[in-house]
């Protein structure tokens, strides 16, 4: 069991754009003023650099092409509706609008059959019809080493859903309310927080509630992590949403945009450093757009190789 993995699906979107249907609980989207054309050319070129660079550095990187139709504007984030395990259990997440319910696509999970083990599917897709959801890797953050998972409730993340979720795959949930300067739900759990091996970034000023705030600290210094609190404004510069990956060399990198790891302050960033080597993307239009950042393009597989098979 590991908790950082060199294998990762990314999604090459095909009509990335603002997302209104989102944009009701995601403070973090914005519209520009560019035109279609110019967004796409703009993304493209940013997803492309993006996966280049991480095939580069030595992770096993599995790109595939979004659909032309259904038009999904969030095809790029991959890491909300499916997340691929260990023991080969593969979950599929209830999304909480139509556009991104239909991001879950049945050749998406043949493609990575052909090279890892799939031995269950636990597909909570059916809470959609009745208004649940529970945004996989957006929504939970996992702690594999230690089987507990970390989630900040929002209209993405319904609590019940995610005890349910937690009870069959034998994880210990630990929930709580993250909200931002004005007051509301960060939309979320993954842009206020991240779980590596050792170390946890995490914005504890988000977490008003004291004994929940407790709670979390008290779990991850329990489970030897250092944390590395930021603050919201940091967080407004997706300074939580990274995640670490694993190089074929065994070397840890942790994944960021620009724009994050532009607002750590040196004590943060040296603080990642005794750990991992921070790696930062250019990802500006995406971010501001899309409303998500580096950690949400990637899509983890955990599953077991198959052998004799490179992604």
């Amino acid at each position: 069991m590991t908790q950082a993995t060199s294998n990762i699906l990314l999604v090459r979107p095909a009509n990335f754009g603002f997302n209104p249907q989102t944009a009701i609980s995601n403070a973090f989207q914005n519209t520009v003023d560019m035109d279609a054309a110019e967004i796409k050319k703009q993304v493209l070129k940013e997803f492309d650099t993006f996966a280049n660079r991480l095939k580069d550095k030595g992770v096993n990187v599995m790109v595939i092409q979004d659909t032309d139709t259904p038009i999904k504007p969030d095809a790029i984030f991959p890491n909300n509706w499916g997340s691929f395990h260990a023991d080969g259990t593969v979950i599929l997440y209830p999304m909480a609008t139509p556009n991104r319910q239909v991001e879950k696509r049945p050749d998406i999970i043949e493609c990575i059959k052909k090279h890892f083990d799939i031995k269950e599917i636990i597909d909570f897709s059916r809470y959609e019809e009745e208004g649940f959801a529970l945004e996989g890797t957006g929504s939970i953050i996992f702690d594999h080493l230690h089987k507990i998972a970390y989630a900040g409730l929002s209209p993405r993340t319904n609590k019940d859903l995610f005890i349910k979720l937690c009870d069959s795959i034998h994880y210990k949930p630990i929930s709580f309310t993250a909200t931002d300067k004005t007051g509301q739900e960060i939309y979320h759990t993954n842009v206020m927080m991240c779980v590596s091996e050792k170390f946890s970034v995490i914005c504890l000023e988000s977490i008003h509630n004291q004994e929940e705030r407790n709670t979390v600290i008290h779990s991850l210094e329990h489970t030897g992590h250092q944390i590395i609190d930021i603050s919201l404004e940091q967080v407004n510069h997706f300074a939580g949403n990274m995640l670490s990956l694993v190089t074929r060399k065994g070397e840890e990198i942790l994944v960021m945009s620009q724009s994050a790891y532009q607002v750590l302050t040196k004590k943060q960033r040296s603080a990642l450093e005794n750990y991992c080597e921070p790696f930062p993307m250019h990802i500006q239009t995406i971010e501001k757009i899309g409303g998500g950042s580096a950690r949400c393009m990637i899509s983890e597989i955990f599953l077991p190789q198959k052998h004799h098979c490179h992604v």
